[in-house]
């Protein structure tokens, strides 16, 4: 599991690079994503980047993702969200600290999850009857 976290100028933009990496990224999202001081989060990047900020956000997110630490990071290379994300590996010290403020922070408001939320597809052609198809290639999660 990989933790994400977005900074940005406002909400619209945050939640337009989030869904931009459950879409295009094709990464899979295992919490919501939580509201995080804008302030935090700078300092935290600029931990892990060591060195200062050009420009300091005014909203921040963060979340985790299913997949690993590595993968994520390709897959964000690939896309062009509308605000800077950055996947915060375990190695570093600010992983534990952002970790135990997503615990107590509440949800970032406004996200919905494009991804279906049922099994599979339905056949409605056996004895008509709904019955669900089991397909683990399909993208979507309970």
């Amino acid at each position: 599991m990989a933790l994400i976290l977005i900074r940005g100028e406002n909400n619209s933009k945050l939640l337009n690079a989030i869904a931009d990496i459950e879409r295009h990224g094709n990464l899979n999202l295992t919490s919501k994503p939580k509201v995080v001081d804008a302030a935090f989060a700078d300092s935290l990047v600029e931990g892990i980047l060591n060195s200062k900020l050009k420009t300091t956000s005014n909203v921040a997110a963060a979340f985790f993702v299913k997949e690993d630490t590595t993968l994520s990071i390709i897959q964000v290379k690939k896309i062009h969200p509308p605000a800077h994300v950055v996947v915060v590996s375990h190695e570093y010290g600010a992983y534990s600290k952002l970790e135990y403020v997503l615990n107590n922070a509440q949800d970032f408001q406004g996200y919905h999850s494009h991804k279906a939320v049922n099994d599979g597809m339905i056949d409605y052609k056996v004895n008509k009857k709904e019955r669900h198809i089991k397909n683990d290639k399909l993208n979507s999660y309970k």
